[in-house]
């Protein structure tokens, strides 16, 4: 499908989703929607509840957040409503799932140029990561079939990569590699674009967070190591995490993804974390999220002012926001700045009014070259791509544009990523002026 008639069938099936309850349900439908947004705004009220509280209070909210939706569906089902509810949200998701399809080719892609094998490649790769993937693919006696040096990490002694891969490159290493979590590739990012050697991302961590925003295969991450025989290269971004202060002179520790402050950040220091994720954020939120522990936060970005954040997220490159389906994805990850989210929430209203996504009172999100993240204690809590970290305050995170040398496969299923959100202006006139152009070019031949 073209994505003109994308674009129409995204305009005609959501036009359905609006039609079908007026025709169906009359004024009715406008009870429907103020139903289902109360019901939702419960639940969300009752999520804010279990987190902030303990003992018989989040019990209650839990059974709050549960039974708020289902007495909805069961509301429609006695007005015999259900259905019409049902078809609306179908014609809606297709809508904006086409919405978006027919938006793609408006999305520049990174710019990528052929590359030449490597003579010299270098593979670092962690066999506990992603639960053993390293094993389960072979990837070690693929990647030295390919030529490569491999070197596996031994869990009970732990190495420090950045000088294994500083000593590789200074014996001739001319691509450095990880197979492993966020937290290693970033470590040893930040050595090739120090020394300026292509890098190679294998997808055997357990989310590979930086993978998926680079379109490779995370199911398989024996596909990754076809970037050293077919390989293209690209240059992407790197965040930068240092002590702002007028004597700092290093460049900072380096982060692919993002680095948090605030509420996740403390709940990851924990050492029981690692054990039990679930209790031991469950045990720590309320206190830190209604203020009765960790330090003030200020953040600065730009022109802008966040004052008490109970969690801030500053990632290399923004996060999209404007729709569910690409929510947790970077559209791009050369666009020379920092996303910035921050999360000010003191109460189940504002709780709900989140759902509004960026209109949300509580919910602040932008885009800066530099953030600067101040608090009332000498040093904060930071996760820096999911490891924990303690830093001196005031904390400035930075980016540096395209700094890094990243060579993929030629053939990765993950390209060209999320897509755009859906913005129905431009789908309403990629319907209508696609159509008068290509009348115009079939006239004029």
């Amino acid at each position: 499908m073209n994505r003109r008639w994308a674009a129409r069938l995204a305009l005609v099936a959501g036009a359905g989703a609006l039609l079908v309850p007026l025709v169906f349900a009359g004024l009715r439908s406008i009870v429907l929607v103020g139903v289902g947004l109360a019901g939702v705004a419960v639940a969300a009220a009752g999520v804010w509840w279990v987190l902030a509280h303990k003992g018989v209070i989040r019990v209650l909210a839990l059974l709050l957040a549960v039974l708020a939706p289902v007495t909805v569906l069961v509301l429609y089902a006695l007005a015999g409503l259900l259905w019409v509810v049902l078809v609306s949200f179908a014609l809606w998701a297709l809508a904006v799932s086409v919405g978006r399809a027919a938006l793609v080719e408006d999305t520049g892609r990174m710019p990528e140029r052929p590359a030449a094998p490597p003579e010299h490649p270098f593979l670092i790769m962690n066999p506990r990561s992603g639960g053993g993937k390293v094993a389960q693919f072979r990837l070690v006696e693929r990647a030295r079939a390919l030529g490569a040096e491999v070197v596996v990490l031994d869990p009970e002694h732990p190495a420090d990569v950045a000088e294994l891969a500083r000593r590789a490159v200074d014996a001739g290493a001319d691509l450095l590699g990880v197979a492993g979590g966020d937290g290693t590739q970033a470590l040893v990012a930040a050595v090739a674009a120090e020394r300026d050697v292509p890098f190679v991302v294998v997808s055997a961590g357990t989310r590979n967070h930086f993978a998926m925003d680079l379109g490779l295969d995370r199911e398989d991450p024996s596909r990754c190591l076809e970037a050293l025989t077919d390989g293209v290269e690209l240059r992407v971004d790197l965040g930068y995490l240092g002590v702002a202060a007028p004597q700092e002179d290093g460049a900072g520790r380096v982060f692919v993804n993002n680095v948090s402050f605030g509420a996740y950040a403390a709940v990851v220091q924990s050492p029981a974390y690692r054990g039990d994720k679930a209790r031991t954020t469950l045990q720590m939120l309320p206190d830190l999220l209604t203020r009765h522990s960790g330090p003030r936060l200020t953040v600065h970005a730009g022109a802008t002012t966040i004052d008490r954040p109970q969690a801030v997220l500053v990632s290399n490159n923004a996060y999209l926001m404007g729709d569910p389906a690409g929510l947790g994805r970077r559209e791009a990850l050369d666009s020379g700045v920092l996303g910035v989210l921050g999360v000010t929430v003191d109460n189940a209203v504002q709780a709900a009014l989140l759902l509004r996504g960026k209109r949300g009172p509580g919910l602040t999100s932008l885009t800066a070259r530099e953030v600067v993240i101040d608090a009332d204690a000498s040093v904060i809590q930071a996760g820096v791509d999911g490891e924990a970290l303690t830093v001196p305050t005031p904390v400035r995170c930075r980016i540096e544009p395209r700094a890094l040398r990243v060579r993929l496969p030629r053939d990765r299923p993950g390209v060209p990523g999320a897509g755009p959100p859906t913005d129905w202006r431009r789908v309403r006139g990629l319907a209508l002026t696609l159509g008068r152009t290509a009348g115009r070019r079939e006239s004029g031949r």
